[in-house]
């Protein structure tokens, strides 16, 4: 019998056996009914069901009936004993939460050793979420003991709350019950820290529990208490003023600052000894971790406390948490929470070494939530200095220590190591020896003399190439944001700065002058000094330009053989089609390509559009990438779908299809028709597009036409060789002034949409969209694969070319190749070409 079983689980040696032995005679009513209603279930499994779930339903109408009825004493034992029968064995389950629940908040009069029982009973229960939700309805009848009363149930108080500390809940729900807890115990003794509040046997959190074991006061609990309690990213004013105050009384700033630290610079902790997987994964897996989720409040607590009191000091660590819990490749499990504790906090550190962290860690985190916080960090910082987030980020571009002339050097035993940004892609490392020798490689004495200061140039020589990779990134996308500088701040920011200068020198600038009358822009050669007094300062752009000034830039460039660090003067321009117009608010120009799509995808998050990921999963037919302009005020939308149902986790093709813009309306977007997007922005973003489908259309596979007849074969053969996109247009440009250069030009010559070459066996039109090849006179196909690795100009050293273009350099490459066919050894080459040749 029930009754029978409950008495015997109830007697267990410990001060509480008469507690539950006393609830369980005073409603033996109560578990008579259980008993009989867990029979009647048993029995409801027959064949005579419905009968059984008849009296089933009966039986619970008079629980419910007689719960209803019970006065305070005997509603407390029936409560108990409800908490006793949940859970009981294999044939019973969580059934009574809504008459526990019930009673508890109904009746009055709970003792102590009714509470203790009831705590004691939920730390018993196998799955956390049972545990939490009964704990959260005990609490409510602890509420109602007096401090004596609470003084005699702490033991169990402390226990449960050790055991929520290690159990799996959900995060909010934990932190609600365990500030509950600490609040009960802190008015029984103010100085005790709760076992599992400061994680044992954690190397991050030594200091605190050092400090604790060995010197425990009220002021340190109060502080522990108070930093455990913070569960937000971001803490409100009065938590923020309330910690300091705190750290100070406890003496405590010392504390967490070796916290701090060593949540950034410690060993990490392994799941094989600790973590929320440990003890049933199998396998051999593991992993590391900074922080267990249910520690996550403290230590962002101690990051926030770290960031108010510890000055300077705290910027490092901050800084390299953040990377270490929220970057990539850095060996440990990613943790959003943490990671955005610390950026968030760095934003209101108010040390000027926190923006250049801030600007560091934009480069290298590619988490979208983390993005977002480093936005929202940065635009906090800003206003701290009474700027904008645009400013804050051109003024916090770290200079790593160059001297003006893009150059650092240090002597290593008589040595030379220096250190040099020698063009917009090129950071080089070079070694003096003694004699004047040079060498790019470090030579025995300095490897073994000196492998400290070797790795920390080889590190600065590394944060450099990022450094000047990230400001191209972020000086090409100011070409959609129309900003426009004060000549001074201009200079000061761009011109002069080691690292964002030699990206400056390489661009078309414009110039206003104080003294002109007409406010007229004057464009400059890149590196030339304006004429006059300049007052204003813009990125040149050929949408703003005549033709005729566009064409003289291109003719300069390559006349002066000045490469630029991302294409200006030839980029490409894309202006509002009769079609866009009638369509209103989405564009068709770049619809119905089919791509790559795993390409697709990758060259998104190389140019910074966001995206759903394609697949056999809720969400995952209907894609959308999107990406912000004009300074974040304008987001372009392009739309693509599988082509087909493949049967893999993801679609092996995609198929394109609209653009449509939206412009920012405070916390939100709103779709506008196209003809109120900017031109530079509208621009801009369908260049992106342009890219996205030029590069990974299969029309630009080579190989395409091997896999013999195909549902794509009609769309290869259409868009292989067809109109030219604003892209192709721009690199015919570019062909027209480069050509008569070349050796080759005798045998090349442009022929509306193909590059013709002559060769001596036969002539061959390159498509100067798809850098795919038809051979005359009767257009055949010429399969050429491109091998890794060799440039254009093949046999006749590089090509000079203005401005960075694969497909450029490919169709170059191609053209010195068959130009001089009659030495081409590649068999595979030679039978096509001899294929048809006359």
């Amino acid at each position: 019998m029930l009754y029978d079983a409950l008495v015997a689980e109830s007697r267990r040696n410990d001060a509480l056996d008469d507690v539950r032995s006393a609830a369980l005679v005073r409603v033996r009513w109560l578990v008579d009914l259980l008993d009989r209603q867990r029979a009647e279930r048993r029995w409801s499994m027959g064949p005579e069901y419905r009968r059984f779930e008849a009296a089933d339903a009966a039986t619970r109408a008079e629980i419910d009936e007689r719960l209803a009825a019970c006065a305070d004493e005997e509603g407390r034992a029936a409560a108990l004993c409800l908490m006793l029968a949940a859970c009981f064995d294999d044939t019973s389950f969580w059934q009574y939460e809504a008459e526990i629940a019930s009673l508890i908040s109904r009746v009055r009069g709970w003792t102590p050793g009714e509470v203790a029982a009831m705590v004691l009973r939920t730390t018993e229960y196998d799955m956390g979420h049972w545990f939490a939700n009964s704990l959260a309805m005990v609490l409510n009848a602890a509420d109602q003991l007096d401090a004596d009363g609470c003084r005699a149930v702490m033991p169990w108080l402390r226990h449960a709350h050790a055991e929520l500390m290690s159990t799996t809940v959900e995060a909010r729900l934990r932190a609600s019950l365990a500030q509950r807890l600490r609040t009960l115990l802190a008015r029984v003794d103010e100085a005790h820290i709760p076992e599992g509040l400061i994680p044992a046997h954690t190397p991050w959190a030594a200091p605190l529990s050092d400090r604790a074991d060995t010197a425990p006061t009220r002021e340190l609990a109060d502080f522990v208490r108070h930093l455990a309690g913070l569960s937000g990213p971001r803490p409100s004013q009065r938590w923020r003023r309330t910690c300091l105050e705190l750290a100070d009384a406890a003496s405590a700033r010392d504390i967490v600052a070796d916290v701090l630290r060593a949540l950034a610079e410690d060993d990490p902790l392994c799941s094989r000894r600790s973590g929320a997987h440990t003890g049933w994964i199998g396998g051999g897996y593991h992993y590391h971790y900074v922080v267990h989720q249910n520690d996550g409040d403290l230590a962002r607590g101690i990051v926030w406390a770290a960031a108010l009191t510890g000055g300077p000091a705290a910027v490092r660590h901050l800084d390299a948490l953040a990377l270490r819990t929220g970057g990539p490749g850095t060996g440990v499990a990613e943790d959003l929470k943490l990671a955005g504790a610390a950026i968030n906090a760095l934003a209101e550190t108010g040390d000027p070494a926190s923006l250049e962290a801030l600007w560091r860690l934009r480069s290298r985190i590619r988490q979208r939530a983390l993005r977002k916080q480093l936005d929202t960090a940065l635009v906090t910082a800003a206003g701290q200095q009474g700027i904008t987030a645009e400013q804050l980020v051109e003024r916090s571009v770290p200079d790593h220590g160059l001297a003006p002339d893009r150059s650092l050097e240090r002597e290593l035993g008589g040595h030379r190591i220096r250190v040099a940004i020698e063009d917009a892609t090129t950071v080089r490392l070079t070694f003096t020896r003694p004699d004047g020798g040079t060498s790019r490689t470090a030579p025995t004495a300095v490897k073994d003399g000196f492998p400290d200061e070797l790795r920390e140039l080889k590190a600065l020589a590394k944060e450099v190439r990022g450094t000047l990779s990230a400001e191209r990134t972020r000086v090409e996308a100011l070409m959609s944001a129309g900003r426009e500088w004060p000549y001074d701040e201009w200079c000061r920011y761009y011109r002069d700065h080691p690292v964002t200068g030699v990206l400056v020198r390489g661009l078309i600038w414009e110039f206003r002058n104080a003294e002109d009358a007409d406010g007229e822009w004057r464009a400059v050669a890149p590196a030339a000094e304006p004429p006059g007094r300049p007052e204003r300062v813009r990125l040149w752009h050929p949408i703003r330009a005549s033709a005729d000034d566009t064409r003289a830039w291109r003719e300069h460039l390559v006349a002066e053989r000045l490469r630029q660090p991302f294409k200006q003067a030839f980029r490409e321009i894309y202006l509002l089609t009769p079609a866009e117009e009638e369509t209103g608010v989405y564009s068709n120009r770049f619809a119905a390509h089919i791509v790559h799509y795993r390409q697709l995808y990758a060259l998104f998050k190389e140019r910074g559009w966001q995206a759903n990921f394609l697949g056999r999963h809720d969400g995952g037919h209907d894609g959308k990438a999107r990406a912000e302009f004009g300074g974040g005020e304008w987001r372009a939308c392009f739309h693509h779908e599988p082509a087909a149902d493949d049967g893999g986790y993801a679609p092996e093709h995609a198929a394109t299809d609209q653009v449509r813009f939206e412009r920012r309306d405070g916390r939100r977007w709103r779709e506008v028709p196209l003809a109120e997007v900017p031109p530079l922005v509208f621009s801009e973003a369908m260049r992106d597009v342009d890219l996205f489908v030029g590069v990974t259309s299969i029309a630009a596979d080579p190989d395409w036409t091997d896999r013999g007849e195909d549902r794509y074969t009609a769309y290869w053969r259409t868009a292989t060789f067809g109109a030219l996109t604003a892209s192709a247009e721009a690199r015919r440009e570019a062909l027209e002034r480069i050509l008569p250069r070349l050796k080759i030009a005798e045998r090349c010559s442009l022929d509306g949409r193909f590059l013709v070459v002559a060769g001596d066996l036969r002539t061959y039109r390159i498509h100067l969209g798809s850098a795919n090849i038809l051979m005359e006179p009767d257009d055949a196909y010429l399969c050429i694969v491109p091998s890794r690795g060799k440039g254009a100009g093949r046999g006749d050293g590089k090509v000079f070319l203005p401005f960075e273009d694969d497909r450029l350099s490919l169709i170059l490459s191609k053209a010195f190749l068959l130009a001089a066919d009659s030495k081409i050894t590649d068999e595979t080459i030679l039978r096509q070409i001899k294929r048809g040749a006359r």
